[in-house]
């Protein structure tokens, strides 16, 4: 498959605001280091998934691709055009084809507005359409995320749906303008168990029936095994590993990947998975552990190496990538 977005090298640094005492005795900006270098690539018709705890950076990257904040460094192509550095006119016609479903439905949807003003806003505003037609539209695309007789949605407004309900409205805004390529941001984190499946589900139907790519967000790597083709695993800023989701899932290399499908509970008492534990929490992104990022809470820290040099992200065979010291130096 051809290759729908490729990310190449992309940082984002926020800069930290100080007290007035902090800014009067030190001239050093402050960063946090959101994302910090990562490369990777989308393909047409794909589930691209990227995982990894809170603070890892995977929402930054999802705005970062959405063009909803800019990068500090490194490169967006969207087929083959550079859309990084792109003013709001120039990146108007691509518009259309990324969109973004956010995490909360019960954050994201004006509660002022009806589902039929939601729904065609971006309609509205990046076609011209009668509102006749605009009307005929969101009754279709309704229905094509299962709000069903759609008529009786359309003059529902978000106080007046459930948590699943609001998210399949979400899912309507962002397709109704067929787009190539959506980034989900951990879109069923806040809904129901019995709700996510139904939701999952959908964007599977979705992507076959409107050929639309996505980044899907989470946290969860068991929904990732259930719905995305390949995945990243990103920590403080950086991937540390990244394949097809079968061979992170059944062949995971990096001990951060290894804790964290320790944490997915397996079904079958008799398994034999080696289970990784790691302590602590997630080190600050202003002050990031130098040398691997992750060898302050690595349970196969094999020494000083770890501290001082930071392990390139190596290919071990079958497009499987990781950045470890431990395949580095040719050991398992």
């Amino acid at each position: 498959m051809k290759e729908l977005i490729s990310v190449v090298n992309l940082r984002k640094f926020f800069p930290v605001k100080m007290g007035l005492l902090s800014s009067l005795f030190s001239s050093k900006n402050i960063y946090v280091r959101a994302v910090d270098g990562i490369s990777f690539d989308i393909k047409r018709g794909e589930i691209f998934g990227l995982a990894g705890e809170s603070g890892s950076g995977k929402t930054t990257t999802g705005r970062m691709l959405a063009k909803l904040i800019d990068p500090t460094s490194g490169k967006i192509l969207f087929e083959g055009n550079d859309i990084t550095r792109m003013t709001p006119k120039e990146f108007k016609p691509f518009r259309r084809k990324i969109q973004i479903i956010f995490q909360d439905p019960y954050e994201s949807l004006n509660p002022r507005k009806n589902v039929l003003s939601i729904v065609s806003e971006p309609l509205r505003i990046l076609s011209s359409v009668s509102t006749r037609e605009l009307e005929k539209q969101v009754l279709k695309v309704l229905e094509d995320v299962e709000l069903t007789p759609p008529q009786e949605f359309l003059y529902r407004y978000p106080h007046e749906l459930s948590g699943g309900q609001r998210q399949r409205v979400a899912v309507a805004r962002a397709i109704i303008l067929k787009p190539e390529f959506i980034v989900a941001d951990e879109p069923v984190s806040m809904l129901d168990a019995s709700v996510r499946a139904e939701i999952l589900n959908l964007m599977l139907d979705l992507k076959e029936k409107y050929h639309v790519s996505f980044l899907y967000i989470t946290h969860d790597l068991a929904l990732a095994r259930h719905i995305c083709d390949r995945i990243a695993i990103m920590y403080l800023g950086k991937i540390v590993e990244k394949g097809s989701v079968d061979e992170i899932i059944n062949e995971a290399l990096h001990p951060y990947t290894q804790a964290l499908l320790s944490a997915v509970p397996v079904p079958d008492p008799t398994s034999k998975r080696v289970e990784v534990q790691i302590k602590g929490e997630i080190p600050s992104p202003i002050n990031p552990p130098p040398g691997c990022r992750f060898y302050t809470r690595c349970p196969k820290y094999i020494g000083e190496i770890c501290k001082t040099k930071e392990p390139p992200l190596i290919d071990i065979g079958k497009e499987h990538y990781v950045a470890c010291h431990l395949y580095g130096k040719g050991q398992n």
